[in-house]
């Protein structure tokens, strides 16, 4: 075969940078969250002898991606030789080899490694808006908990030696998934005192934004949706293999089928056990459109938990529906409209009622566990229709994850005799305009 000409190659692959472009794009940048990230800031508030106080804050910007147990890990490589002399409000995991200083140090390894105290630790180890369990509310729902922090004293410098910001910053927010930038020198950050009467500036100020990618942190989905509507007796269930396919041996696969008799050590052991599925997601969500009135509509919006083992502690889902551009009621969950970037369709943000039902229990043996409310949408006759399946959402996430949804040629669709039904009436009618129109001939003659 003789080789293809240049320009021949240089088309063929053109098509194939360009996809991988635009999924790279897509993939780092959320237009239902543009300005979403997790932000590292290092403020030196203090001098010391032979370093600085510093009081470091993660605070999460993301509207409706949070931070779940077991909470947030941070992580950097000093640019010298310094050493943490005390923390307050969080911790190193690592003390290391200390043995070179007289005085007691908190941790001298290379690259420290810090953990968040618990909200019950001793006040002695506490510091201002610390000591959340790693855990971050998403800005949106919960600003008050979106941010963490804590005091560090560092040391080892020497009386005149120029600080230099940490390098190789990394977060882990549980799991992987975030990418950090380099810290650099901002903007000294400015506090207000004396009820915002006077402005306090630090010294210095370092910081580093953290972006996450869903690709980095799952290799595969970890939820799906399915859609019914009242009209349909087709239910559109999640697609198969959503999240993973189940395996051959079906009892030696990472699920339990609800005839499998599993003991109940077994599932503890393994807490990534899921309900055996289609489709093996771990979360599911189903928009059913339950009823149509003159200038509303009802529709009811089901969360299951098909994880054996893990609850989903302040859950949340996202719903981008042309629906919620009109006024609309949820009845059981609390929710909120969020800005978007170049979307024609309106997003609502939907979690839990404290006290209420905030957590999403995991499965048991004899059904899921499941969070439900009715969503009352006012009709918007251009658009939020029943045409061409269209009632139903063009994208839902779960917890920040992009759930899989079926191709939209599969959506529950108006009865096939509809239209031919409105075809036999006017036909009916026509000819009961034409025998009226006879009859009144016959009379007239």
């Amino acid at each position: 075969m003789a080789p293809l000409p240049s320009r021949v190659l240089t088309f063929a692959v053109l098509p194939s940078i360009i996809l991988v472009a635009l999924c790279s794009l897509a993939d780092c940048y959320d237009p239902l969250d543009p300005n979403g990230n997790i932000t590292v800031t290092f403020d030196i508030h203090q001098y010391t002898s032979d370093g600085y106080v510093a009081r470091i804050t993660i605070q999460n910007y993301y509207q409706y991606r949070h931070v779940d147990k077991p909470g947030w890990t941070l992580g950097w490589t000093w640019a010298k030789d310094e050493v943490i002399w005390s923390m307050s409000g969080a911790f190193a995991t690592q003390q290391g080899n200390c043995s070179a200083f007289k005085t007691q140090a908190h941790s001298c390894v290379k690259d420290p490694v810090i953990l968040d105290l618990m909200p019950d630790a001793l006040p002695e180890n506490r510091s201002e808006d610390c000591c959340r369990g790693g855990l971050l509310s998403a800005w949106a729902i919960n600003p008050s908990k979106s941010f963490s922090s804590f005091e560090i004293t560092v040391g080892n410098l020497g009386a005149n030696s120029s600080w230099s910001a940490p390098q190789n910053l990394t977060l882990m927010a549980p799991g992987p998934g975030y990418t950090c930038g380099q810290v650099l020198d901002t903007d000294p950050t400015v506090s207000s005192d004396i009820d915002g009467r006077r402005h306090v500036q630090v010294y210095r100020t370092w910081s580093s934004t953290c972006t996450y990618s869903s690709f980095l942190a799952n290799k595969t989905p970890m939820c799906c949706a399915s859609l019914s509507a009242f009209y349909s007796p087709t239910i559109t269930s999640c697609p198969k293999c959503s999240c993973g396919c189940r395996e051959a041996d079906k009892t030696s696969g990472p699920c339990i089928s609800t005839s499998d008799n599993y003991l109940s050590s077994e599932i503890t052991n393994n807490p990534d056990l899921v309900q055996c599925t289609d489709h093996m997601c771990p979360a599911g969500v189903h928009w059913h459109i339950k009823n149509i009135y003159m200038n509303q509509w009802r529709v009811k919006l089901t969360i299951s938990n098909y994880n054996y083992q893990r609850n989903f502690l302040d859950w949340n889902v996202l719903v981008q529906h042309p629906g919620f551009s009109q006024p609309a009621t949820v009845y059981s969950f609390n929710s909120t409209m969020l800005p978007t970037d170049g979307f024609g369709d309106e997003v609502a943000l939907l979690w839990g009622i404290e006290y209420y039902n905030t957590e999403l229990l995991n499965a048991d043996g004899d059904q899921l566990g499941s969070v439900t409310t009715e969503i009352l949408l006012n009709k918007d006759a251009d658009s939020f229709t029943l045409r061409n399946g269209w009632a139903f959402p063009r994208r839902i996430y779960f917890n920040g994850e992009n759930c899989k949804m079926a191709v939209p040629d599969t959506f529950p669709m108006l009865p096939n005799g509809s239209s031919s039904l409105r075809s036999t009436y006017c036909q009916i009618l026509l000819v009961f305009l034409a025998l009226i129109t006879l009859l009144l001939l016959g009379f007239d003659q």
